[in-house]
Order: C-alpha cells, then sequence, then structure tokens
C-alpha cells in the first residue's frame, strides 16, 4: 500500500525527451489539412482579386510616350505620379463625381426609406398576404440591371410611353430625359432595383427580434408606432448601417442605368458617370489613365464607406 500511494502518476509525469508536440509550420497531416481547406479560398483570391488590382496600380504609374516625333514609335515607361495629376486636372472627371454625389445624396436615403418602410409594414400583424408582398417587392432584384433599365427607357421614351401619353393628356408634358430629369430618371430605375433587396435584410434583421420585447411594450402601454419607431428601428440599425454602405458603393459603381438611357437620350454623355469616364478613356486605348480613374474612385469609395461605418460606430458608442 505505501508503495502505491508514494509512486508518481503516469498523469503528472513529464514528457520522456526527445518526444515534442506536433507543429503546425512543420509538415505533417494537421498542416497539410490546413493547407487543402485554404488553398481553394486563397488561390482564387490572389489570381483574380489581388493580382488584377496590383496589375491596375501598376499601370496607372505609368505612360505612354513617342520616340521620333509624334509618328514615332510608342513605347510605355514609368511616369510616376502623371496620370494621377491628369485626372484631378480632368474637369469631366470632378463634374462626374459631383453629379454621382447628388444622386447618392438623394437616391440612397429615399430608396432606405422606402426599403425600412416595407421592412416594418411586412413585420406586422396587421398586413395580410405578406408572401405576396413580399415576393412582390423582391421581384425587380431578380432582373438584370441592364434589362430593367431598358424597360425603363421605353416608359420614358416620348414616342413609346404610355405613361408619357397619359400625361400629356392631361397637361403636364412630362420630359423624363430632359437634361434637368435624366439624372433622376436613372436613379428611379436604381431605386426600383434595389429597393426590395435592402427591404429584404431589414425584414430578416427584424425576424430576429425576440416577440418578447413586443409583449413587454404593450403591456407598458405602447402603441404600434411606439414599438416600430423606438424598439425595432434601433436594433435593427447595424442592418440599416450594412445597406447604406452597400448603397454607398453601388452609387460609386452606378453604369447601367446611364448607358442604357444614353442611347435613347443626349442628355447622357459619355463621361457621366466616373466608372462611364472610365470605360470611355479605355476604349480609346488610354489604359494608364483609365487605370488611375479607377484608383481614385476606389480610394474614395474605400473612404466614403469607412468613414461612414467609423462615423456610425462614433455615435453608437462602439
Amino acid at each position: 500500500m505505501t508503495d502505491i500511494a508514494t509512486r508518481p502518476t503516469d498523469a503528472v509525469s513529464p514528457p520522456p525527451r526527445g518526444r515534442c508536440r506536433p507543429r503546425l509550420d512543420g509538415g505533417g497531416p494537421r498542416a497539410g489539412t490546413i493547407v487543402a481547406f485554404l488553398t481553394p479560398f486563397f488561390l482564387p483570391f490572389v489570381l483574380f482579386y489581388l493580382v488584377p488590382i496590383g496589375y491596375a496600380l501598376w499601370q496607372s504609374f505609368r505612360v505612354v510616350r513617342r520616340s521620333g516625333g509624334q509618328y514615332g514609335t510608342s513605347y510605355t515607361t514609368f511616369g510616376g505620379f502623371e496620370q494621377y495629376v491628369e485626372v484631378f486636372q480632368n474637369d469631366e472627371f470632378w463634374a462626374s463625381i459631383g453629379r454621382i454625389g447628388l444622386f447618392g445624396i438623394v437616391q440612397v436615403p429615399v430608396m432606405l426609406f422606402t426599403a425600412l418602410i416595407m421592412a416594418l409594414l411586412l413585420d406586422t400583424q396587421l398586413l395580410k398576404l405578406k408572401g405576396f408582398f413580399r415576393t412582390a417587392a423582391f421581384m425587380p432584384y431578380a432582373v438584370p440591371g441592364v434589362i430593367a433599365a431598358i424597360m425603363w427607357s421605353y416608359l420614358y421614351s416620348p414616342q413609346l410611353s404610355p405613361v408619357v401619353d397619359l400625361l400629356n393628356g392631361i397637361g403636364l408634358k412630362p420630359d423624363f430625359l430632359g437634361p434637368g430629369a435624366v439624372l433622376w430618371s436613372a436613379a428611379n430605375v436604381s431605386t426600383w432595383l434595389w429597393t426590395g433587396y435592402n427591404m429584404l435584410i431589414m425584414f430578416s434583421a427584424l425576424q430576429s427580434i425576440p416577440q418578447e420585447l413586443y409583449e413587454a411594450a404593450r403591456i407598458d402601454g405602447a402603441s404600434d408606432w411606439a414599438i416600430a419607431w423606438r424598439i425595432k428601428v434601433p436594433i435593427i440599425a447595424p442592418s440599416i448601417v450594412m445597406t447604406t454602405v452597400f448603397s454607398i458603393i453601388g452609387t460609386l459603381q452606378l453604369y447601367s442605368e446611364p448607358a442604357v438611357l444614353r442611347q435613347i437620350s443626349s442628355n447622357i454623355s459619355s463621361t457621366f458617370t466616373p466608372n462611364m469616364l472610365a470605360y470611355t478613356v479605355a476604349v480609346g486605348n488610354n489604359y494608364q489613365q483609365a487605370a488611375a480613374i479607377s484608383v481614385v474612385i476606389a480610394v474614395i469609395t474605400f473612404v466614403l464607406s469607412f468613414g461612414f461605418m467609423r462615423l456610425t460606430s462614433k455615435r453608437a458608442g462602439l
């Protein structure tokens, strides 16, 4: 008995010398498993995301020069920030940025407020046929942007649109493709396309709120209006912030709607939006300046998106 009490147990005995724990960075079956799981992600991420970005960034620092005069041989060389200087001195670039800024200031709040109202209505017990209304609101998102712009082009065209004929009949004389209205005609197409998508994100967030909160609020005498604006909206605020960031990014990427409307309106130029300007410059074989425009657009998108997220986080005390 004395021998058993004094004998050290195997649980506390030190590992024998010469043995060590398996290393993650030194091979072995576990390291191979990690590499096998990560490779399908990192390989396409590097090839199709990082490499194109790096190549565009490299091209933005290059310029095309000619040796032997105007009709000499052209060659590409490193030009430093020369392309960026030309971009910042381009009046059409700043005009497109101002135009898209006005577009975003008006269209994004209108779209998100409409999406929020629709999500709140779908979340109430008062609305019937919720499945139908939810599907009907989401269906425009299933339509490709180019197809939606073509469809709305028929409704805007003075020669084809029954809406224009109807409004002309009552004396309103609308001009949806005029110089003062064509920007908002494009904004209307974007709002029609993306409101249902944003509504679905907010509605999903509303579905995760515990019903006990509503019951406690009703016991305290809160009305449906108070529950909506004092309980539901603050709780789904992160979802609203996320949809706002998505909308800011989408606004700076605007291309399809004005590009299609340009086919029936002379009031949309080839440099109407920053993306259209980059495409027009690239089609003119000035790939280096198109790359510089793209990099500037990406930086503006990054600053606005993360600036908005940081501002909202500070206000929320996060």
